[in-house]
């Protein structure tokens, strides 16, 4: 089977009630279960950030929640604390099935954020899925999961980077749309090679 579905972020932080809560963002949950049977692999990505991780804005002095900053590697939004390591929060939703072949935990480093399965945001680091699925003879992917616009989109266009066939079920995602986020998103993943269907 060279074909693997990847599940981004479906943690409890990131749907209704979670501390940055993607609106309807746990109605994924049962489309996703739908899809897994389909699939002879799947891989699941879980943010897992320190208490004091630099993307947080309450380790800013006086900086607002999704206001932007700049970090060595470039633009950052500052987000509200979420998915720390070991909480509720940072958990799977608990009715997401899990089979998995390989949870991939990122945002982890203290001080740089990541948004992407297979990069920190420096798009330099990587988190070793590539190797991954190389090793394992996958080369199509189909990504699910939250948020659209921010983890799903960059997992998809460095998936395609890395030569990948790359496909969005679009159905099993949602997104946080914040100022034009989902647009811009939804062009950059088209322009990459990413189907979106």
């Amino acid at each position: 089977m060279t074909s693997a579905l990847l599940v981004i972020d479906v943690q409890n932080d990131f749907c209704p009630g979670g501390a940055l809560a993607v609106a309807e963002g746990d109605q994924v949950v049962p489309i996703i279960n739908a899809m897994i049977p389909d699939f002879e692999t799947v891989l699941y990505t879980q943010d897992w950030h320190p208490a004091d991780h630099s993307s947080f804005a309450a380790n800013h002095a006086e900086a607002e929640p999704f206001s932007v900053t700049q970090m060595p590697y470039g633009p950052q939004v500052l987000w509200p604390t979420h998915c720390v390591q070991g909480t509720h929060g940072a958990a799977f939703h608990p009715d997401l099935i899990l089979v998995g072949d390989l949870i991939i935990r990122k945002g982890f480093r203290w001080a740089i954020d990541s948004y992407s399965a297979f990069f920190e945001n420096d798009h330099k680091t990587p988190t070793g899925l590539t190797g991954y699925l190389r090793d394992r003879g996958i080369t199509t992917l189909t990504l699910v999961g939250l948020a659209t616009d921010f983890c799903v989109a960059y997992s998809a266009i460095d998936a395609a980077k890395q030569g990948f066939t790359v496909t969005v079920a679009t159905k099993a995602t949602r997104a946080i749309d914040l100022d034009g986020s989902l647009a811009k998103a939804m062009a950059d993943m088209r322009a990459a090679g990413v189907t979106l269907k």
